[in-house]
């Protein structure tokens, strides 16, 4: 069994940031080059990196798309990518610059043949983002909460065939206070699918609990706050998920 630690990296004003309960107002800059952090945690030993343009998820099209792309092109960990990707030829133009995952938010929400299309097309090489706040998902960089539940617009998307969702907990985002499992572990069951951890991881206990749950469907963690703060080693960090899962 496997478990992937993807360390966060989000972007914003061409700075790496990190928002709390993704509030554009509470951000903390984490480093002046996204691109030298993505370096550093390649260096660290990382298996995947957790890349977001947040601009582009607030403008609704990629606005870091020259920046990220280098990323890709230079780094020779594979990188997942969401923020503002709503249309096919985002997609394409990632994928060409190396991206190995796009993130779909927004418009898998808001735009169905698209959906179907991306998934009919890049199948595992695309995942869904469920960002949600108590329960209901939030769209257009978490600005605007809709009236649907996660649990059944996975389902939904499942059933298109989306084969990885990134669960994110809004009020848990920034906060150390640990992630939603129950809500997470929820998705992996009612979908058949795995699901990526998001928002709240503070310690390394948070990692093994969802090691507990692999076999619910919990494939990984986005880690962010807990790494650049050093809650987190990300070297101790992955040579304890390897013990741990090992054992399971």
């Amino acid at each position: 069994m496997t478990f992937t630690i993807y360390p966060a990296i989000d972007i914003r004003g061409g700075k790496c940031v990190r928002l709390y309960q993704g509030d554009f107002n509470q951000e903390t800059v984490y480093g002046e080059s996204p691109y030298d952090v993505a370096q550093m945690w390649s260096e660290s030993g990382a298996a995947w990196l957790h890349v977001v343009d947040l601009d582009g998820a607030k403008e609704g099209t990629p606005v870091h798309f020259e920046l990220i792309g280098e990323m890709a092109k230079s780094i020779s960990v594979p990188i997942q990518v969401g923020g503002g990707i709503r249309t096919l030829h985002d997609i394409e133009a990632y994928m060409e610059c190396g991206i190995a995952r796009i993130i779909l938010g927004t418009a898998a929400l808001e735009d169905r043949s698209f959906t179907i299309e991306a998934l009919r097309r890049y199948g595992s090489r695309i995942a869904i983002g469920l960002d949600c706040r108590n329960g209901y998902v939030a769209t257009r960089g978490w600005l605007s909460t809709t009236q649907v539940q996660a649990t059944e617009i996975a389902k939904h998307l499942a059933e298109l065939g989306a084969e990885l969702f990134i669960y994110t907990d809004i009020g848990r985002d920034g906060t150390l206070t640990g992630p939603n499992i129950e809500e997470i572990v929820h998705i992996g069951m009612a979908t058949g699918k795995k699901v990526i951890a998001s928002g709240g991881v503070g310690h390394m206990n948070d990692l093994l609990s969802l090691i507990n749950q692999i076999e619910c469907g919990v494939e990984g963690a986005i880690v962010g706050k807990a790494l650049y703060t050093k809650a987190i080693s990300l070297s101790e960090a992955l040579d304890k998920v390897r013990e741990a899962t090992q054992i399971c």
